[in-house]
């Protein structure tokens, strides 16, 4: 079998026509190939001799079946279409059956649209229509893709040095993981974490990409000679990529906001039951969501402050107030990203742990979190705090990157939702709830938050539908924090880990979780 960029070819014994004596098609002076190309712009199959296959007889792809009549006889049949008003089959006759098996393998690709775009040494990419486009809507996809593929938001990443020094460290310090190992870096984006695993000593870094970005990071690994020849820029979706060997480890940052923003943890997923061998490492290997009640009244009157533009009666002989309820409401439904001071925690957080070694793709689909907390003060509830944290289990070393307030700002910052209603409570009241996560086509997810508490005989209730893809971007420091609240935001920042002291590049060092804590990994 020979192989390129755009066709597959293999040397067949004979073939010979159904409708005809069994003789054969081709003289037995010169070779007879079989070759799948896509020459005509669609997947096709001609059999001919010489280098141009001349004289080809020529089979669409698509419209074409494949059986096996012997270990190493095939039947391949042509359906009737609107050019041809009948079917065509021929006899293939190949030199072992090992041949032959080959060949059923690629036709089955190629009739899927399955097209080698890179030299398979190199990696593999699948032109068709994938999971990720059967899931994922195409303006969004767009989007998604155009954003990333441009250099100035790269460079928002990574100057993020929490985010950046985080790996950096977490690679470096565990060289045991890397060295001598084969690496898939999903998402590659510029190639960063890439270079940062040849660092460490992979044998060979697969820097997946499916943004224009990959034609960067190719430029950027390129001017780097001491590590560009172990790592090798593939142009694709995770879905789509198919590589020479599977790999020992993946790294990637698919983490958006609030984690599961822009869907990336399931294509991280993906890539875990696609190309890593049993038992394989995975940096960051565990997320966690963390949740708390919070008060915070200059935020909810900002938020309900906005609608009443549309209170105006007389807006150039408009009255507007018909529109006032759905404009409320609306603003309401965008999760407010900024970072806020800790102390506004009313009560400490809970946490829903994801073990991204053993989560099912489906799981990300929908996640439910039932909510239980006790509050701290006496105040009024007037939402929902989140953030996130992912751990890098490595051999040597295990650090967490953590998005807590308090903790040295990223450039995923946190997310509140703002009930529409905010609820009162006491000092050692009880607040239940559910916050529900249901994955929609946009990349992202639709939030549904609700919380209760009972006062006296009456049962508070406040719910608030979000849509996770369109936040409202806030401030990008702490904000202004009421002395009436004070309390200790350690306790309330814990959910069963306690913070150490940071490192100079603002990432933390810590020792492996407790049993109880990860439990359910």
């Amino acid at each position: 079998m020979e192989e390129n960029q755009k066709q597959q070819q293999f040397l067949v014994s004979s073939v010979s026509e159904l409708t005809s004596s069994s003789s054969s098609l081709f003289s037995k002076t010169e070779p007879v190939f079989a070759r799948l190309s896509l020459d005509s712009g669609s997947p096709e199959l001609r059999i001919g001799q010489g280098a141009e296959l001349s004289d080809a007889v020529v089979f669409n792809v698509k419209i074409s079946q494949l059986f096996k009549l012997g270990p190493a006889e095939s039947l391949c049949v042509s359906e009737a279409n609107k050019e041809k008003s009948h079917s065509r089959g021929i006899s293939i006759q190949f030199r072992n059956e090992e041949e032959s098996r080959a060949f059923h393998c690629a036709f089955e690709q190629w009739k899927k649209e399955v097209v080698v775009q890179e030299p398979l040494n190199n990696g593999a990419v699948s032109t068709s229509k994938s999971k990720f486009d059967d899931k994922i809507e195409a303006s969004s996809a767009k989007m998604y893709f155009h954003y990333y593929g441009q250099l100035l938001h790269q460079q928002n990443m990574l100057q993020d040095f929490v985010r950046t020094g985080t790996y950096y460290s977490a690679v470096i310090e565990n060289r045991a993981d890397f060295l001598g190992r084969v690496v898939v870096d999903v998402g590659a984006g510029s190639g960063i974490l890439s270079l940062f695993a040849a660092q460490a000593g992979a044998k060979h870094v697969y820097a997946i990409e499916a943004s224009e970005m990959a034609d960067y990071a190719r430029q950027l690994i390129a001017g780097n000679p001491s590590l560009n020849d172990r790592i090798t820029v593939i142009k694709g979706k995770v879905e789509d990529v198919e590589l020479p060997e599977k790999a020992d480890i993946l790294i990637s940052e698919p983490m958006g906001t609030l984690l599961v923003n822009e869907r990336m943890l399931e294509s991280y997923v993906i890539a875990r039951d696609r190309f890593l061998v049993q038992n394989g490492k995975m940096f960051p290997g565990v997320g966690r969501i963390h949740m708390a009640p919070f008060s915070d009244e200059y935020l909810y009157m900002e938020i309900a402050n906005k609608a009443t533009f549309w209170q105006q009666q007389n807006y150039f002989g408009v009255d507007l107030t018909p529109l006032h309820g759905s404009a409320y409401q609306g603003y309401f439904s965008q999760p407010v990203v900024d970072a806020f001071d800790s102390r506004l925690l009313v009560a400490p957080a809970v946490s829903h742990v994801i073990n991204f070694s053993s989560v099912k793709e489906e799981d990300l689909y929908e996640i439910d979190v039932p909510l239980r907390f006790l509050s701290t003060v006496s105040t009024r509830i007037h939402g929902m705090a989140c953030w996130f944290d992912v751990l890098f289990n490595g051999s040597t070393v295990q650090r967490w990157l953590t998005t807590a307030p308090g903790a040295p700002t990223t450039h995923w910052y946190q997310l509140r939702c703002v009930l529409p209603q905010p609820l009162y409570v006491m000092p050692g009241q009880e607040i239940t709830g559910r916050l529900h996560l249901v994955a929609h086509k946009a990349q992202s997810y639709t939030i549904y938050l609700t919380l209760s508490a009972l006062v006296g005989d009456m049962l508070q209730t406040s719910s608030v539908k979000l849509d996770l893809k369109e936040p409202y971007y806030r401030m990008s420091q702490p904000q202004a924090y009421s002395a009436a609240q004070d309390q200790n935001p350690s306790q309330l920042l814990q959910s069963d880990m306690q913070f150490p002291s940071r490192d100079d590049d603002g990432s933390i060092l810590m020792q492996p979780p407790s049993p109880n804590e990860l439990h359910s990994l």
